[in-house]
């Protein structure tokens, strides 16, 4: 198929989205399809580039500036994003392109402008995959109420929806927010894993065996963070575990939160925990094969299910996880049934030390745990599994 997937980042963007669109984007190429990704990109001096990116064809447009801006710029940028994408693509050589399907990625949740038209011009089929539920979210983490704004971006949201043939979430338990867009006989509403390659471990600049955490088990973090996945707890939990000389833990990434994070771990004076920027997605297998547990946090004000990305990547490294996670998210069942970690909903720090420490002794005396992990991954998550799902939907 000849199909157009628009998303707000790709490489060598390094987020976890980047990296999904990424393998995403090598696989429906590895299965014979033609795929161009669309992307709003700020600060160009043309109005499109276009480049290849091992057989996918990448055409950036000019958008306004979306990242690292405050709030009201950011809903001002990302709301003409879409329309200086449409402006700028009809002075491209793909103005004319005949899709057989349109696929888009939310966040962002303003693409629907591009996607609708995209979609009626070709008179094709379109795919929505959405990987978080905003603005409920947001709502529930009380960063917005119901006033003006959320009825804004619900709106916004709502069209988005309209416009999909299909929707793609990522867990089941995310499909109540969708009952009355599924009244609609021509809408299709079904899970869609998340998705990531199988990488070996290779090289990677952070050596744990030069640092301070050298010789100690150590529980590791590495994505963003900010507000969405309150990790306040986590440094907790490293002061509740500062007697164990044989415990560490590791933080790697970015995020509105990660210098603050920092800067408590400092004057806590918590010499089992190590800060680290941000390091390449390939770097990640060995950093992983250096580490014995992955961390995963979400705030406990969350309502929706998520089953973030690093999740995966610990799944595929082999690695346990300890997850911090809102009560009655999927996740948590994920974890359970498959045996693959330890949960803790009840936001306590007592809770979540027991759980470590328990954790820590089961990967001592339980030799299958990492091939539970690696099996998950395998059977869940791959690519693979993601591209002809997609593809099948377009075709019906």
């Amino acid at each position: 198929m000849k199909i157009v997937l628009i998303a707000d980042t790709f490489p060598p963007l390094r987020t976890s989205g980047a990296v999904q669109l990424r393998d995403l984007s090598r696989e429906f190429v590895r299965q014979g399809h033609s795929l161009t990704v669309m992307l709003p990109t700020s600060g160009m001096d043309e109005p499109w580039a276009l480049e290849d990116f091992d057989g996918v064809q990448v055409l950036r447009l000019r958008a306004p500036k979306t990242k690292d801006i405050n709030y009201v710029q950011r809903t001002l940028g990302e709301f003409f994003m879409p329309f200086a994408m449409l402006r700028n693509l009809r002075k491209s050589p793909l103005s004319e392109g005949d899709w057989e399907g349109v696929v888009w990625y939310a966040p962002s949740i303003f693409f629907g402008p591009i996607a609708s038209a995209l979609k009626k011009a070709s008179g094709c089929r379109s795919y929505l995959i959405i990987r978080d539920i905003f603005p409920e979210w947001a709502v529930d983490m009380g960063l917005m109420g119901r006033g003006l704004p959320y009825r804004f971006f619900r709106a916004v949201a709502n069209y988005q929806y309209s416009v999909a043939d299909v929707i793609g979430i990522q867990t089941s338990g995310n499909a109540v927010y969708f009952d009355d867009w599924r009244k609609n006989d021509n809408h299709s509403l079904e899970v869609l894993q998340n998705w990531l390659s199988d990488a070996p471990a290779g090289h990677c600049s952070v050596n744990l065996a030069k640092t301070s955490l050298a010789g100690r088990k150590v529980f590791v973090y590495a994505g963003n963070m900010g507000v969405a996945q309150g990790m306040d707890i986590l440094l907790d939990l490293a002061e509740e575990l500062r007697s164990r000389e044989d415990i560490g833990f590791l933080f790697v990434g970015r995020g509105s939160d990660a210098r603050k994070l920092a800067a408590d771990a400092k004057r806590r004076n918590l010499e089992n925990v190590l800060f680290h920027d941000e390091i390449a997605p390939d770097e990640i297998p060995g950093l992983y094969a250096q580490c014995d547990v992955g961390l995963v946090a979400l705030h406990p004000r969350h309502k929706t299910h998520n089953i973030p990305g690093k999740f995966l990547t610990y799944m595929q490294s082999g690695l346990p996880v300890l997850a911090k996670i809102n009560e009655g998210n999927d996740l948590v069942n994920l974890i359970r049934d498959e045996r693959v970690g330890a949960v803790v909903t009840d936001n306590s720090v007592d809770s979540l030390k027991r759980m470590a420490e328990s954790l820590i002794e089961q990967c001592d005396q339980d030799g299958e745990l990492p091939s539970r992990c690696r099996a998950v991954y395998e059977r869940l998550f791959s690519p693979e599994m993601a591209v002809k799902q997609i593809v099948n939907a377009l075709e019906k």
